[in-house]
Protein backbone atom coordinates (compact mmCIF):
# COMPACT_ATOMS: atom_id res chain seq x y z
CA UNK A 1 0.00 0.00 0.00
CA UNK A 2 2.79 2.40 0.93
CA UNK A 3 4.65 1.56 -2.31
CA UNK A 4 1.56 2.33 -4.34
CA UNK A 5 1.11 5.63 -2.49
CA UNK A 6 4.71 6.62 -3.16
CA UNK A 7 4.27 5.81 -6.87
CA UNK A 8 1.17 7.98 -7.10
CA UNK A 9 2.98 10.83 -5.32
CA UNK A 10 5.98 10.48 -7.66
CA UNK A 11 3.74 10.63 -10.71
CA UNK A 12 1.94 13.68 -9.37
CA UNK A 13 5.28 15.36 -8.67
CA UNK A 14 6.50 14.56 -12.19
CA UNK A 15 3.37 16.17 -13.62
CA UNK A 16 3.83 19.29 -11.50
CA UNK A 17 7.53 19.82 -12.22
CA UNK A 18 8.25 20.68 -15.88
CA UNK A 19 11.58 19.62 -17.42
CA UNK A 20 14.53 21.89 -16.54
CA UNK A 21 14.74 23.27 -20.08
CA UNK A 22 11.09 24.34 -19.97
CA UNK A 23 11.63 25.98 -16.60
CA UNK A 24 14.46 28.12 -17.98
CA UNK A 25 12.40 29.15 -21.02
CA UNK A 26 9.45 30.02 -18.78
CA UNK A 27 11.71 32.02 -16.45
CA UNK A 28 13.12 34.14 -19.28
CA UNK A 29 9.66 34.62 -20.74
CA UNK A 30 8.39 35.95 -17.42
CA UNK A 31 11.32 38.37 -17.22
CA UNK A 32 10.43 39.68 -20.68
CA UNK A 33 6.71 39.94 -19.93
CA UNK A 34 7.52 41.78 -16.70
CA UNK A 35 9.78 44.19 -18.65
CA UNK A 36 12.75 43.15 -16.54
CA UNK A 37 14.40 42.16 -19.81
CA UNK A 38 13.90 44.45 -22.81
CA UNK A 39 15.20 44.42 -26.42
CA UNK A 40 18.99 44.69 -26.47
CA UNK A 41 19.49 43.55 -22.86
CA UNK A 42 22.24 41.04 -22.16
CA UNK A 43 21.24 37.76 -20.53
CA UNK A 44 23.16 36.32 -17.57
CA UNK A 45 25.81 33.75 -18.49
CA UNK A 46 24.93 30.07 -18.76
CA UNK A 47 26.71 29.45 -15.47
CA UNK A 48 24.78 32.18 -13.66
CA UNK A 49 21.44 31.02 -15.08
CA UNK A 50 22.20 27.42 -14.12
CA UNK A 51 23.06 28.49 -10.57
CA UNK A 52 19.98 30.71 -10.28
CA UNK A 53 17.59 28.09 -11.67
CA UNK A 54 19.34 25.14 -9.98
CA UNK A 55 19.61 23.24 -13.26
CA UNK A 56 22.50 21.94 -15.33
CA UNK A 57 24.31 24.12 -17.87
CA UNK A 58 23.25 21.69 -20.61
CA UNK A 59 19.60 22.43 -19.73
CA UNK A 60 20.29 26.17 -19.91
CA UNK A 61 22.05 25.72 -23.25
CA UNK A 62 19.09 23.77 -24.67
CA UNK A 63 16.68 26.46 -23.46
CA UNK A 64 18.74 29.22 -25.10
CA UNK A 65 18.81 27.28 -28.37
CA UNK A 66 15.02 27.04 -28.28
CA UNK A 67 14.69 30.77 -27.64
CA UNK A 68 17.12 31.54 -30.47
CA UNK A 69 15.06 29.38 -32.83
CA UNK A 70 11.99 31.43 -31.88
CA UNK A 71 13.86 34.66 -32.65
CA UNK A 72 13.72 35.84 -29.02
CA UNK A 73 17.47 36.00 -28.42
CA UNK A 74 20.66 36.16 -30.44
CA UNK A 75 24.30 35.46 -29.62
CA UNK A 76 27.23 37.75 -30.33
CA UNK A 77 30.60 36.05 -30.54
CA UNK A 78 32.63 37.00 -27.50
CA UNK A 79 29.95 39.36 -26.16
CA UNK A 80 27.21 37.09 -24.85
CA UNK A 81 23.52 36.45 -25.48
CA UNK A 82 21.06 39.30 -25.92
CA UNK A 83 17.33 39.83 -26.23
CA UNK A 84 16.57 40.42 -29.92
CA UNK A 85 16.40 44.15 -30.62
CA UNK A 86 15.67 44.13 -34.35
CA UNK A 87 13.09 42.47 -36.59
CA UNK A 88 12.40 38.88 -35.48
CA UNK A 89 14.62 36.31 -37.13
CA UNK A 90 12.98 32.90 -37.13
CA UNK A 91 14.99 29.72 -37.53
CA UNK A 92 14.38 28.29 -41.03
CA UNK A 93 15.60 24.80 -40.13
CA UNK A 94 12.13 23.47 -39.17
CA UNK A 95 10.75 24.69 -42.51
CA UNK A 96 13.74 23.18 -44.32
CA UNK A 97 13.12 19.87 -42.59
CA UNK A 98 9.46 19.95 -43.64
CA UNK A 99 10.53 20.71 -47.20
CA UNK A 100 12.82 17.69 -47.21
CA UNK A 101 10.17 15.50 -45.60
CA UNK A 102 7.25 16.46 -47.83
CA UNK A 103 9.15 17.46 -50.96
CA UNK A 104 7.85 21.01 -51.42
CA UNK A 105 7.53 21.57 -55.15
CA UNK A 106 8.88 24.57 -57.01
CA UNK A 107 5.30 25.63 -57.78
CA UNK A 108 4.31 25.48 -54.11
CA UNK A 109 7.33 27.52 -53.05
CA UNK A 110 6.65 30.28 -55.56
CA UNK A 111 2.94 30.31 -54.81
CA UNK A 112 3.81 30.96 -51.16
CA UNK A 113 6.27 33.67 -52.18
CA UNK A 114 3.64 35.31 -54.35
CA UNK A 115 1.11 35.44 -51.52
CA UNK A 116 3.71 36.97 -49.18
CA UNK A 117 5.99 39.12 -51.28
CA UNK A 118 3.59 40.81 -53.69
CA UNK A 119 1.68 42.32 -50.78
CA UNK A 120 4.89 43.07 -48.92
CA UNK A 121 6.19 45.07 -51.90
CA UNK A 122 3.06 47.22 -51.85
CA UNK A 123 3.38 47.86 -48.13
CA UNK A 124 7.05 48.70 -48.54
CA UNK A 125 6.15 51.33 -51.14
CA UNK A 126 3.82 52.92 -48.61
CA UNK A 127 5.96 52.60 -45.48
CA UNK A 128 9.68 52.22 -46.25
CA UNK A 129 11.99 54.84 -44.79
CA UNK A 130 14.78 56.55 -46.68
CA UNK A 131 17.30 54.35 -44.92
CA UNK A 132 15.41 51.21 -45.96
CA UNK A 133 15.15 52.24 -49.61
CA UNK A 134 18.87 53.07 -49.55
CA UNK A 135 19.53 49.49 -48.40
CA UNK A 136 17.47 48.20 -51.35
CA UNK A 137 19.46 50.39 -53.75
CA UNK A 138 22.70 48.98 -52.36
CA UNK A 139 21.57 45.41 -52.96
CA UNK A 140 20.47 46.22 -56.52
CA UNK A 141 23.86 47.78 -57.26
CA UNK A 142 25.57 44.72 -55.78
CA UNK A 143 23.54 42.44 -58.06
CA UNK A 144 24.70 44.33 -61.15
CA UNK A 145 28.28 44.14 -59.87
CA UNK A 146 27.95 40.35 -59.41
CA UNK A 147 26.56 39.47 -62.85
CA UNK A 148 29.66 37.36 -63.50
CA UNK A 149 29.48 35.62 -60.13
CA UNK A 150 26.16 33.71 -59.86
CA UNK A 151 26.58 32.51 -56.23
CA UNK A 152 27.33 36.06 -55.05
CA UNK A 153 24.45 37.38 -57.16
CA UNK A 154 22.13 34.96 -55.36
CA UNK A 155 23.27 36.26 -51.96
CA UNK A 156 22.37 39.85 -52.90
CA UNK A 157 19.13 38.65 -54.52
CA UNK A 158 18.02 37.13 -51.21
CA UNK A 159 19.16 40.19 -49.26
CA UNK A 160 17.15 42.46 -51.56
CA UNK A 161 13.94 40.57 -50.86
CA UNK A 162 14.64 40.77 -47.14
CA UNK A 163 15.20 44.52 -47.30
CA UNK A 164 11.91 44.92 -49.17
CA UNK A 165 10.18 42.90 -46.45
CA UNK A 166 11.85 45.03 -43.77
CA UNK A 167 10.48 48.09 -45.58
CA UNK A 168 6.93 46.87 -44.92
CA UNK A 169 7.65 47.66 -41.25
CA UNK A 170 5.63 44.59 -40.30
CA UNK A 171 7.94 42.31 -38.28
CA UNK A 172 5.71 39.26 -38.78
CA UNK A 173 5.84 39.56 -42.57
CA UNK A 174 9.58 40.29 -42.45
CA UNK A 175 10.18 37.11 -40.43
CA UNK A 176 8.07 34.99 -42.80
CA UNK A 177 9.85 36.33 -45.87
CA UNK A 178 13.21 35.64 -44.24
CA UNK A 179 12.22 32.02 -43.64
CA UNK A 180 10.98 31.41 -47.18
CA UNK A 181 13.92 33.23 -48.76
CA UNK A 182 16.35 31.09 -46.78
CA UNK A 183 14.58 27.96 -47.97
CA UNK A 184 14.78 29.13 -51.58
CA UNK A 185 18.46 30.06 -51.19
CA UNK A 186 19.31 26.59 -49.90
CA UNK A 187 17.59 25.07 -52.92
CA UNK A 188 18.79 27.43 -55.62
CA UNK A 189 22.45 27.63 -54.69
CA UNK A 190 22.81 24.10 -56.10
CA UNK A 191 21.60 25.27 -59.54
CA UNK A 192 22.51 28.97 -59.74
CA UNK A 193 25.62 28.21 -61.82
CA UNK A 194 23.22 27.23 -64.62
CA UNK A 195 21.47 30.65 -64.59
CA UNK A 196 21.08 32.05 -68.10
CA UNK A 197 20.27 35.76 -67.80
CA UNK A 198 21.11 37.38 -64.49
CA UNK A 199 20.97 40.85 -66.03
CA UNK A 200 17.24 40.49 -66.68
CA UNK A 201 16.79 39.50 -63.03
CA UNK A 202 18.82 42.49 -61.85
CA UNK A 203 16.70 44.80 -64.03
CA UNK A 204 13.52 43.39 -62.48
CA UNK A 205 14.86 44.02 -59.00
CA UNK A 206 15.70 47.60 -60.00
CA UNK A 207 12.15 48.07 -61.29
CA UNK A 208 10.75 46.92 -57.92
CA UNK A 209 13.12 49.23 -56.06
CA UNK A 210 12.22 52.27 -58.19
CA UNK A 211 8.50 51.68 -57.65
CA UNK A 212 9.04 51.46 -53.89
CA UNK A 213 11.19 54.60 -53.87
CA UNK A 214 8.44 56.50 -55.75
CA UNK A 215 5.84 55.24 -53.30
CA UNK A 216 3.91 53.52 -56.12
CA UNK A 217 2.35 50.56 -54.32
CA UNK A 218 0.46 49.25 -57.36
CA UNK A 219 3.54 49.26 -59.58
CA UNK A 220 5.61 47.66 -56.79
CA UNK A 221 3.11 44.79 -56.52
CA UNK A 222 2.95 44.39 -60.31
CA UNK A 223 6.73 44.38 -60.67
CA UNK A 224 7.17 41.86 -57.84
CA UNK A 225 4.54 39.54 -59.33
CA UNK A 226 6.24 39.69 -62.73
CA UNK A 227 9.65 39.12 -61.18
CA UNK A 228 8.48 36.05 -59.28
CA UNK A 229 6.89 34.62 -62.45
CA UNK A 230 10.14 35.03 -64.38
CA UNK A 231 12.17 33.71 -61.44
CA UNK A 232 10.07 30.54 -61.32
CA UNK A 233 10.60 30.00 -65.05
CA UNK A 234 14.34 30.56 -64.66
CA UNK A 235 14.55 28.08 -61.78
CA UNK A 236 12.71 25.49 -63.88
CA UNK A 237 15.36 25.87 -66.59
CA UNK A 238 18.18 25.66 -64.03
CA UNK A 239 16.66 22.51 -62.50
CA UNK A 240 16.39 20.89 -65.92
CA UNK A 241 19.99 21.72 -66.83
CA UNK A 242 21.27 20.49 -63.50
CA UNK A 243 19.35 17.20 -63.87
CA UNK A 244 20.69 16.71 -67.41
CA UNK A 245 24.28 17.26 -66.36
CA UNK A 246 23.89 15.00 -63.33
CA UNK A 247 22.48 12.22 -65.53
CA UNK A 248 25.36 12.65 -68.01
CA UNK A 249 27.94 12.50 -65.21
CA UNK A 250 26.39 9.28 -63.86
CA UNK A 251 26.45 7.75 -67.35
CA UNK A 252 30.15 8.54 -67.71
CA UNK A 253 30.87 7.02 -64.30
CA UNK A 254 29.02 3.83 -65.22
CA UNK A 255 30.83 3.61 -68.54
CA UNK A 256 34.23 3.84 -66.84
CA UNK A 257 33.38 1.21 -64.24
CA UNK A 258 34.88 -2.22 -65.09
CA UNK A 259 32.33 -4.97 -65.82
CA UNK A 260 33.11 -8.23 -63.98
CA UNK A 261 32.83 -11.49 -65.91
CA UNK A 262 29.62 -13.42 -65.36
CA UNK A 263 29.72 -16.21 -62.84
CA UNK A 264 30.52 -19.57 -64.44
CA UNK A 265 32.06 -18.12 -67.61
CA UNK A 266 35.64 -17.59 -68.64
CA UNK A 267 36.92 -14.45 -70.24
CA UNK A 268 37.52 -15.05 -73.92
CA UNK A 269 40.65 -13.96 -75.70
CA UNK A 270 41.45 -13.87 -79.34
CA UNK A 271 43.99 -16.42 -80.54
Amino acid sequence: MRVATRRVAARASARKDPPPTHRVVRHIRRLIEGRRLTPGDRLPTERDLAREMKVSRSSVRAALQSLAAMGVIRSRQGAGTFIQDGPPSLDSQPLGLLAALHGFSREEMFEARGVLEVGVAGLSAQRASGEQTAAMAEEVASMFAALGDPPLFLVHDVRFHRTVAAGSNNPVLAALVEMTSTLLYERRRATIEHAKDLRESAEMHRRIYLAIRRGDAEEARTAMAEHLRLAEEALAVEDALAATREAAAKAVTRARRPHPARKGTWPTTRP
